[in-house]
């Protein structure tokens, strides 16, 4: 029988045994089965299967932290499921008002990972701009703004470099700021390199002087946890309680302590809590996957027996691991009860007592039937055993800091936190002063105007999205620096530095406005196909056959980027002439797809569209323009019979030629141009007439000059005429 056929009954023993009898190829592949259907499971939000097919799966061989991501979604559902009426609070408070920190998101000048005042700003992927230190831990894995995940363009050195412009602009604004923001990175260097004792006077001077700096208190709580005082560390994180309760960072800062100090209950309890707040917390989600991991990794007897032996002279993380152990081996919720008993010996100054999360989630796996949680009146429920996050009496744990109790006063000081946010905000809201304003501050380097959709490169400097582009159409490396961005350049994500455009619309409308009018001016000229078309000069193109390009040109690249950006997807397309640049003649092509390479090049798919005649030649940016007329067949109705029989004989003439040349040529034509177009029934329905005809100029062995001629004519009969005489002279020669 097989694993996933056993019962919740089946003890864990017969379990191991069956699982024993197993070769190691059969455990693996059993276990890949098991943990399919235990995702599957979690996925569903059965949480006491899942956590029971997770707990197979350990038997079979060992699992690894990341593998347990559904798991851990599941836990995360289950706990809001629980605790929304707490979180439903927070959330309403959040939305009340921008004053307390975490939710402060309207402030220009505030990161959006921590909300705190940008400390050496550095421009991610998608455009957004968060401060270093929020980038260097990896605080969260998507952006806070658009959800995108975070790039940050690190490379091989793994160098964040902040934007240069924003700084020189906050430094010039904000000198204050700026200085303190220099003092955080001092320390957060210092708690880097586990300086502790140095950081700590560092961190005590300046809250002396700034006392309410609530990043300088997370500072000295994460060097208090480095010097093993967690007491101290835990008091500093209660003050934030009411400041930043809405922030996920303090949950999980607190979680580590505890976890730190072996409260692996109530460490989990926060980093649930914190990614309840932000998903995208990426290091709490670390955490709660290695949670669960040692909680479901099955112990050996042996190793049980030595933690037994050692449980009153260990540390607080073995006895933990024991009664969760023994609670196991049991298999019943008494046993895990009288674990919570045991576990009871740690002191805590909370006045309740509750259930742990892992000693529910461990009793889980034994427990017959889980009632379905169903209103307000199920989060007070259980059915035959414990229940994710309920309360029942009995032998409970005592929570050295109850996260509950935390929720409790952030609805108690809801009131107080109303009425210190008016001053918070006033604070928070940092406007730039006037005289400090100047337009040249935003001005490119490269255009030497007003920047028109600012972007940013990974080495921090700042152009106009065009201006760079046409950079890097000639080099992959930085206008300014020289750095190389051939990354940067293969993505070719290049996303407005949003912050820096907010700026320049909020302080400098007329400006903006000024310059984005003269950017839609040049860009309706640039959209005109009559004026000034691009010509792209080197090989024939005809009406309605595929012309597939090779662009590695500086010139035509500016010149395809510019016909996507106008929305025209057109330019012409003539062959050269060595005195006037390129004939009179040519047809438009229409872009279909375009394939960027990673050093710049692009295989441009395009389609013949009309003909032209060339009035009048120009230059611009280094490719060609002209000023052109579109060709027309004159139409004649009289002749049309013997125009249509003319057609048919053309067309069954080109049939035979093609079926008679050999595989080979024939198979490189296919693969070239497509099959030849099906006859038509009105010849004279569009301007250029049928489409066969153009194939087999496009296809027949002739001189270009020769196809040229036959291009620029506008009778449909003599251009039937000169293909039937390329035909007949073609079949006249004897196959090799």
């Amino acid at each position: 029988m097989s694993v996933l056929n056993h019962s919740a009954e089946d003890t864990t023993e017969e379990r191991r045994g069956y699982l024993s009898s197993l070769s190691a190829v059969d455990k693996v592949e059993h276990q890949k089965l098991i943990l399919q259907r235990a995702e599957t499971l979690a996925t569903e939000n059965s949480l006491k299967n899942a956590v029971d097919m997770f707990s197979m799966a350990f038997m079979c061989g060992s699992v690894r932290p990341e593998q347990l991501g559904s798991l851990v979604d599941c836990f995360l559902r289950n706990y809001k499921k629980i605790e929304r009426v707490k979180l439903r609070v927070v959330t309403q408070s959040d939305c009340e008002c921008d004053g307390e920190a975490g939710s402060n998101v309207g402030a220009l000048f505030d990161c959006p990972g921590c909300h705190i005042f940008l400390s050496d700003p550095v421009t991610i992927a998608c455009g957004h701009i968060y401060c270093k230190r929020c980038l260097q831990r990896n605080l969260f894995s998507k952006c806070r703004v658009c959800k995108e995940t975070i790039k940050t363009w690190c490379g091989e050195k793994s160098i964040l470099r902040p934007n240069v412009m924003l700084c020189s602009l906050l430094e010039k604004w904000f000198p204050d700021e700026v200085k303190r923001s220099k003092v955080n990175g001092e320390i957060e260097e210092q708690v880097k390199k586990k300086q502790f004792e140095k950081a700590a006077v560092l961190v005590n001077e300046n809250l002396d002087s700034d006392p309410d700096n609530f990043l300088l208190k997370t500072y000295r709580a994460e060097i208090y946890a480095g010097l093993e005082q967690y007491t101290a560390a835990i008091e500093d994180l209660e003050t934030l309680c009411v400041k930043s309760s809405n922030w996920p960072e303090r949950y999980f800062r607190k979680g580590k302590i505890l976890h730190d100090m072996g409260h692996m209950d109530e460490s989990l309890q926060l980093f649930l809590q914190c990614l309840a707040l932000d998903e995208d917390f990426a290091p709490a989600r670390t955490e709660v996957e290695k949670i669960l991991c040692d909680l479901l990794s099955p112990v050996p007897e042996s190793v049980k027996k030595g933690l037994r032996e050692t449980t009153l002279s260990s540390s607080p993380h073995l006895r933990w691991k024991t009664s969760i152990t023994d609670a196991h081996s049991a298999g019943g919720v008494n046993d895990m009860q009288s674990s919570s008993e045991e576990k009871s010996e740690v002191p805590n100054p909370s006045e309740g007592h509750e259930r742990s999360v892992l000693n529910q989630a461990q009793s889980l796996q034994v427990q017959n039937q889980v009632e379905n949680l169903s209103g307000e009146e199920g989060l007070k429920r259980v059915s035959s055993a414990t229940q994710l996050f309920g309360q029942e009496k009995g032998g409970l744990l005592k929570r050295k800091l109850s996260a509950s109790e935390q929720d409790k006063s952030v609805v108690k000081g809801r009131n107080k936190q109303k009425k210190q946010r008016e001053t918070d905000t006033s604070s928070c809201c940092r406007e730039v002063p006037k005289t400090l304003l100047d337009v040249t501050d935003f001005e490119c380097s490269l255009c030497m105007r007003l920047f028109y959709e600012p972007v940013t490169t990974p080495c921090g400097h700042t152009f106009c999205k065009n201006c760079l582009e046409r950079c890097l159409d000639h080099t992959p490396q930085c206008p300014l620096c020289k750095e190389s961005l051939k990354e940067y350049l293969a993505s070719r994500k290049y996303n407005v530095t949003w912050l820096l455009e907010e700026l320049i619309q909020k302080y400098l409308p007329e400006e903006h406005s000024e310059r984005k009018k003269i950017h839609l001016q040049e860009t309706v000229e640039l959209s005109d196909l009559t004026k000034n078309v691009p010509v792209f000069v080197c090989t024939m193109a005809y009406p309605t056959v595929p012309c597939p390009l090779h662009v590695f040109e500086p010139r035509y690249r500016l010149m395809i980027r510019r016909c996507m950006e106008t929305g025209t997807r057109q330019f012409g397309m003539c062959i050269s002439d060595a005195q006037k640049g390129f004939v009179d003649y040519g047809c438009m092509l229409q872009i279909r797809s375009v394939h960027f390479l990673p050093d710049g090049r692009s295989v441009v798919d395009t389609i013949g569209g009309k003909r032209f005649k060339v009035l009048e030649r120009g230059m611009r940016d280094g490719y060609f323009t002209a000023n052109i007329a579109y060709l027309e067949d004159v139409q004649d109705e009289e002749e049309f019979r013997k125009l249509q029989e003319l057609h048919d004989q053309v067309y069954m003439q080109a049939c035979t030629w093609f079926q008679n040349l050999k595989n080979r040529f024939r198979g490189q034509i296919l693969q070239h141009f497509g099959p030849m177009p099906e006859r038509e029934e009105d010849i004279q329905a569009t301007p250029d007439g049928p489409a066969c005809c153009w194939w087999l100029l496009a296809v027949l062995p002739v001189d270009p000059r020769y196809q040229l001629s036959v291009l620029s004519m506008m009778s449909l009969k003599e251009r039937l005429l000169k293909i039937q005489y390329i035909l007949t002279y073609l079949q006249s020669i004897p196959s090799e």
